[in-house]
């Protein structure tokens, strides 16, 4: 069942690049970094994630990265998802996020699927919410 809102955060791209155009099919490389909240607290995230273009358009990725939060913890996510464009240039992702930390504050979130919904606009401007799925 989806649960609470968990997160949400602003950013934007921090660099691109392509990695194989194998087959017609380009698999590119994106970092981001962001800032905002997780669990009500402040926090900067940053990752990288790897996507791949289907024949159809459709976006095929996966990422890991690190959030670190006010008061010096960290915790570890890693994520797959699936995206596509719109007519504006926007990508819209949607998938799943396994987090990993040793922060007590954050605890609850080791063993914990949470649901995402990504956006980023052709400025490289993006956005982000997290649900936890229960």
């Amino acid at each position: 069942m989806l649960g609470d809102l968990i997160g949400e955060e602003q950013g934007e791209t921090t660099g691109i690049r392509v990695l194989s155009t194998d087959g017609g099919h380009p698999v590119l490389e994106a970092s981001f970094a962001a800032t905002g909240t997780l669990l009500g607290v402040g926090i900067k995230d940053m990752g990288t994630y790897e996507s791949a273009v289907g024949a159809d358009g459709t976006l095929y990725g996966e990422g890991q990265g690190v959030i670190m939060a006010q008061g010096g913890a960290t915790v570890t996510w890693h994520g797959s998802g699936v995206g596509h464009f719109d007519e504006a240039g926007t990508v819209h992702w949607r998938g799943a996020l396994f987090f990993e930390t040793a922060a007590a504050a954050f605890g609850r979130l080791n063993g914990t699927a949470a649901v995402f919904e990504f956006e980023t606009e052709e400025s490289g401007k993006a956005t982000a919410k997290l649900w936890e799925w229960k």
